[in-house]
C-alpha cells in the first residue's frame, strides 16, 4: 500500500495495490503491521457501513472529548467526496480541511485522526461507505458542524439546493460554536 501524509499532518490517503486478472481483483484492505508502521498505532474495535443516494451528505460529526474517534474510511460501491477537517485549537492547521474523492474504482482509503469532524457528499447515483473506529459510538458525546458553514469555506461540488442531509445535519452549529478539542 501506499501511504500518503496530506497538508494536515496525521491525515492520510491510502492507496493499495490492486491484483486484476481475467477473475475480478483483490486487494489488501488493511494490514496492522504495515498500518502502524505507517501511519502509527490505532487500535480499530467496530466497522460501520452506510449506503446513500445521489446528493447525501453526512457530516461534518465528531465525538466530543474522550469518545473522540480515529477512523479509516473508503467506498465499497460508487463515488464520495469525503471531508476531515482539522477542531483542534492549538493545531496549526485548525479550522483547515482535505478533502479526497473516494470510489469503488480508485479503492482509495483515507484516515482521519481523532480531533478531527468528518463528512462525506455522494457523488454516485448510490454509494456504500465503510470504515473502522477506534473508539465506540456515544450518543451524549454525538457533535456536528454545519456543512456548508461560510468559515471553513468547503467548496462542494454540487448546487446546495441538491444536497439531501438530516435535520440533525441541517441544525449542526457552526464552528465557532462548537465544542472543540485542545
Amino acid at each position: 500500500m501506499k501511504y500518503t501524509e496530506t497538508e494536515i499532518p496525521g491525515v492520510y490517503i491510502i492507496e493499495p495495490r490492486v491484483f486484476n486478472d481475467a477473475r475480478g481483483y483483490f486487494f489488501e484492505a488493511w494490514k496492522k503491521e504495515e498500518f502502524e508502521a505507517n501511519v502509527g498505532k490505532v487500535e480499530f474495535i467496530q466497522d460501520n457501513e452506510s449506503k446513500s443516494s445521489f446528493g447525501v451528505l453526512r457530516g461534518l460529526h465528531y465525538q466530543k472529548g474522550d469518545a473522540s474517534q480515529a477512523k479509516l474510511v473508503r467506498v465499497i460501491k460508487g463515488r464520495v467526496l469525503d471531508v476531515a477537517v482539522d477542531i483542534r485549537k492549538s493545531s496549526p492547521t485548525f479550522g483547515q480541511h482535505v478533502m479526497v474523492e473516494l470510489s469503488d474504482e480508485n479503492k482509495r482509503q483515507f484516515f482521519i485522526p481523532r480531533g478531527f469532524a468528518h463528512g462525506f457528499l455522494v457523488l454516485s447515483d448510490e454509494a456504500v461507505f465503510t470504515y473502522k473506529v477506534d473508539n465506540p459510538y456515544a450518543p451524549t458525546q454525538e457533535a456536528g458542524i454545519r456543512w456548508n458553514d461560510e468559515e471553513l469555506a468547503i467548496q462542494w461540488p454540487i448546487d446546495p439546493k441538491l444536497v439531501v442531509t438530516s435535520e440533525k445535519d441541517l441544525n449542526a452549529c457552526r464552528l465557532r460554536d462548537a465544542e472543540l478539542f485542545e
